[in-house]
């Protein structure tokens, strides 16, 4: 059975808050990554380059977790675990898009080499008091 979001924690979600993901080192060690995100229905999706640590530990183990807290509200917050889906189509155009949500401007340009991967987090569990 799919989990939904709340109207509290789309409402954390749809602004301009902050997520942190935590991957799964090798060693088993938590690894956290501030970043841009935005909700698509009951999903959360990011991008991040091909090769950066958090890619290759979401591919070598998919389980994340995610928190988000209000940036006016520290106290409201969001945690989402799940797993992730990742390709590598439409990364690019994602984090432009996020650029104007958290910046109002466009992404900078970036080396062709640079393989962007738009990744969505299908939660699991969802915790916290925006819950």
């Amino acid at each position: 059975m799919a989990l939904t979001f709340n109207d509290a924690t789309k409402a954390l979600l749809d602004g301009n808050n902050f997520p942190v993901v935590a991957t799964i080192n090798k060693d088993g060690s938590a690894q956290t990554s501030v970043l841009w995100a935005k909700r698509e229905g009951d999903t959360l999706v990011f991008a991040t380059v091909r090769g950066r640590l958090k890619e290759r530990n979401m591919v070598r183990d998919p389980r994340v977790s995610v928190s988000v807290f209000d940036t006016g509200n520290p106290y409201n917050y969001v945690e989402i675990r799940g797993r992730v889906e990742m390709t590598d189509e439409g990364g690019r155009e994602l984090i432009n898009e996020l650029a104007h949500k958290y910046t109002g401007k466009d992404y900078p340009a970036e080396p062709p080499e640079n393989i962007r991967v738009l990744v969505r987090v299908i939660p699991e569990k969802i915790t916290g008091n925006a819950a």
